[in-house]
């Protein structure tokens, strides 16, 4: 699930749950909504508990429309299952957003 809010000229959206190809199809419909309404965005990922080939595919998706659209798309609070997705498929730096890395 995906939520949005908007202060001033930042928005930031924030996606909860499951990022798998169960939902790519709804997550996609709601993440273009929210990338054709705002010019700057914050996409929270600090709630996401799985995510899969296909929300990977998502992410590539939202940074390609950030590119050809000259918005701003910055990911933050890579949760732990984003990290190691992300590790695996040697995509950190692709994304070049600050990852930070906490010990638990």
């Amino acid at each position: 699930m995906l939520t949005f809010s908007q202060i001033d000229n930042l928005s930031q959206a924030k996606i909860e749950g499951a990022m798998t190809i169960h939902n790519a199809f709804e997550l996609k419909n709601q993440l273009m909504e929210v990338l054709n309404v705002a010019h700057s965005i914050e996409l929270d990922l600090s709630a996401v508990t799985e995510i899969d080939a296909a929300g990977l595919q998502l992410l590539i998706m939202a940074k390609k429309q950030q590119a050809m659209t000259q918005l701003e798309l910055t990911l933050i609070h890579h949760s732990e299952a984003v990290v190691e997705a992300m590790e695996l498929m040697g995509l950190v730096s692709w994304f070049n957003d600050p990852v930070i890395m906490t010990r638990q």
